[in-house]
């Protein structure tokens, strides 16, 4: 995964200093931007029905007076009658679209920060597109990255079967500091963002609204010290308004992450953030290690905060009492969606499919319904096979006695209206099989 971070030597870093100049310099003067034309009410987009006029592979646009490249990466078997998500996948300064897209040296594992992978995993209904910055950054001067962003989705959405209610952004370091730009300026446009590993480098037009948010970052970081990551965290915090609170991060040393799902947010509006030890500058820590894999926690993470949100717009009403109690959770808030399949005869069912796999372990996830009735409180039991351990486990507490292990739910995801899911997901030792689950509730 070395080429992710090969662009953060002296020189580049006084480029990025630069870049930041010359951003916040080219912001001051730029006024409130109008919402995208792209934002319309969600739902499919006008593509849908139509015969595609895009592929997947390397594109120019016309954007702000300059010819503007990006990749695109369409599902295998695209259905123009199948309205799709759209993960946008931002590069790093001195990295390049093409590194988002093939994933490096890591290959398709790694491919968008490993999204792509599980959501080929998943059903096959994201497309994913990784722009090209100029001067392979995200300065972003008078906000032509930003109207870059505004003429892709405008060609996405007469071109191919979008759905509009389900747009999203990842990127990291300046690519990250790019995402954050958009959430600050298109928050009607983009569903959710996450932010690996950000600072303000790129601007924050607008910046009032919420959006639904996940950061990540970590406490060794020095190109990007994780103040910056907070404080762009912060601004999400307020606008979708959070219970503030200061979240635990662990300890220098630990080798560990923790997650924090802030309480108290509008709904439709989680923040959530994420600091782990051992790796520094990076997208892809790995737990135990100061190195840094595809096979990351991050990847699952953020996949599970993207998919919780559904093709509808997010909700209007007003925000719950919020809870004085922060909450701390190993994983992001987990969807709770009604299934449209028939609901369980029993209490609760549980399904699994692994994730992502490697060689001596694998990744996996167990989702939660609901029977015909609410349930408050859920567990989840399964026999290991020969060789399988579990070493960490998210949005759920683990308990295990030999070869049984049993997952109950956090604090968080307990509570299930009738037929509606969540999920947890785990790390394991081992080779990946499918386990026979039980569900039973309180």
């Amino acid at each position: 995964m070395n080429k992710r971070r090969a662009g953060f030597g002296p020189a580049a870093l006084a480029v990025l200093v630069v870049a930041l100049i010359t951003a916040l310099v080219g912001y001051g003067s730029l006024t409130t931007a109008a919402a995208s034309p792209a934002a319309a009410a969600a739902g499919a987009s006008v593509g849908c029905g139509k015969a595609a006029t895009l592929a997947s592979g390397t594109h120019t646009i016309q954007s702000s007076g300059q010819t503007r490249s990006y990749i695109l990466r369409l599902p295998a078997g695209y259905d123009d009658t199948r309205p799709y998500r759209l993960v946008f996948g931002f590069h790093w300064l001195g990295g390049t679209m093409n590194d988002v897209d093939s994933g490096g040296t890591d290959g398709y594992n790694w491919s968008y920060y490993g999204l792509r992978k599980l959501a080929d995993a998943d059903g096959n209904g994201t497309i994913f597109v990784a722009p090209q910055g100029t001067n392979n950054g995200w300065a972003n001067p008078g906000g032509q990255d930003v109207a870059f962003v505004d003429d892709m989705l405008n060609q996405f959405e007469s071109g191919l079967c979008i759905d509009t209610g389900q747009i999203f952004s990842s990127g990291f370091s300046y690519g990250a500091a790019m995402t954050y730009a958009l959430a600050c300026a298109r928050p009607t446009v983009f569903r959710a963002v996450a932010v690996y590993s950000g600072a303000n480098l790129s601007g924050c037009d607008g910046g009032t609204q919420p959006v639904a948010y996940i950061g990540l970052h970590g406490i060794r970081d020095n190109v990007l010290p994780i103040a910056d990551g907070r404080a762009l965290r912060d601004t999400f915090v307020r606008n979708n308004q959070c219970t503030p609170q200061n979240p635990p991060e662990p300890a220098y040393g630990s080798l560990t992450h923790i997650v924090t799902a802030y309480t108290g947010c509008k709904p439709g509006y989680p923040v959530v953030w994420a600091a782990f030890d051992g790796a520094g500058h990076d997208p892809g820590p790995i737990d135990g290690s100061t190195g840094d894999g595809w096979h990351t926690w991050t990847s699952g993470v953020v996949w599970n905060f993207f998919t919780q949100f559904q093709s509808s717009p997010p909700p209007t009403s007003p925000s719950s009492t919020p809870s004085t109690t922060p909450s701390t959770t190993p994983s992001t808030t987990p969807s709770t969606t009604p299934s449209s399949n028939p609901p369980p005869t029993g209490a609760c069912s549980a399904t699994y499919s692994t994730t992502n796999s490697w060689p001596g372990g694998f990744q996996g996830q167990v989702t939660v319904t609901a029977g015909s009735a609410a349930i408050n409180g859920w567990t989840v039991k399964w026999t290991l096979a020969d060789g399988q351990t579990i070493s960490q486990v998210w949005s759920g507490t683990l308990t295990t006695s030999g070869s049984s292990a049993s997952v109950g739910n956090a604090a968080y995801n307990g509570s299930l209206q009738p037929a509606a899911s969540t999920s947890f997901g785990f790390l394991a030792d081992g080779s990946p099989s499918v386990p026979a689950l039980s569900c039973t509730s309180p």
